[in-house]
């Protein structure tokens, strides 16, 4: 396995410190406060490791105060309910004595039923666009998306990256992988593609407006954020992500998106609200 992509799963390799207590590292390179993404994905790591059977299914997370990137964070996991379908679970994330975020989650174990999805967009595939991101280090949202390119993910965007200059459109489109083959452990897939659905949601809403993440000061983050996993997949493999806001008001905006295969099957839904404020420093 290559260094890049082992040093991304040393972030999810929680060290046990009690019985539903765990502790994760911290990430390389992060600046004034944790990224989202990275707690969001240790917090289900924690949750899965007290599951015995089922893999999650949803997710539903509050960011409550900003992480500090210098300390670690602990995460307390809450068994709540262990049925014979579902499996709950909630945690909640500490840093100096404060919560700093929630999670609840639940796993299923799959069974028959009916079966419908909405159809993928048209998009070019990501062979057909440029790799290597690139990312600018003059704004804070930028070093989880160098923490990626540089660690193993793979992530090309349809519409030319954030940081470039784009007219207003109504979606964000990008492929995302791993560039090495992974585990076949579906948490770490799970978690992975959780991490990685953080970086461009919030984006998601300056793109309505023709505005570049980096072409103006603003102060940017997530409120909560909600993924729902309909089928199993692979973050190996491709993954289409088609995100979109439908509305904004009051400097909080709403994203969703949807995680599609290669081949066009619907895997995973997301929904998040941000807050941004146009005119401010991070």
């Amino acid at each position: 396995m290559a260094k890049g992509i082992a040093g991304f799963l040393e972030l999810l390799e929680l060290e046990p410190i009690e019985v539903n207590i765990f502790r994760g590292a911290r990430l390389e390179g992060a600046r004034r406060r944790v990224f989202g993404g990275q707690v969001a994905a240790q917090a289900l790591v924690a949750a899965g490791r007290t599951v015995e059977r089922g893999r999650v299914h949803s997710l539903h997370a509050y960011f409550l105060r900003p992480g500090d990137p210098e300390a670690p964070i602990l995460y307390e996991v809450d068994r709540i309910h262990d049925g014979r379908s579902f499996t709950t679970r909630r945690v909640v994330a500490i840093q100096h004595g404060r919560a700093i975020f929630n999670l609840a989650c639940s796993f299923h174990a799959d069974e028959p039923g009916l079966e419908h999805q909405d159809t993928m967009p048209e998009v070019p595939g990501p062979d057909e666009l440029p790799a290597g991101l690139d990312v600018p280090p003059d704004r804070e949202v930028g070093a989880p998306l160098a923490y990626v390119d540089e660690n193993g993910l793979d992530i090309r965007y349809v519409n030319g990256p954030p940081w470039q200059p784009r007219p207003a459109g109504e979606h964000e489109r990008l492929w995302l992988r791993t560039r090495e083959p992974l585990s076949d452990d579906p948490l770490l897939h799970s978690a992975i593609v959780t991490f990685v659905s953080d970086l461009t949601l919030v984006g998601t809403i300056l793109r309505r407006h023709g505005i570049s993440a980096w072409g103006r000061d603003f102060f940017a983050a997530s409120l909560d954020h909600c993924m729902w996993f309909h089928r199993p997949f692979r973050v190996d493999e491709w993954l289409f992500y088609d995100q979109t806001s439908p509305a904004a008001y009051g400097a909080r905006g709403l994203s969703r998106g949807s995680l599609f295969t290669l081949d066009g099957t619907l895997v995973a839904s997301v929904a998040q609200e941000g807050v941004l404020r146009l005119g401010e420093r991070p």
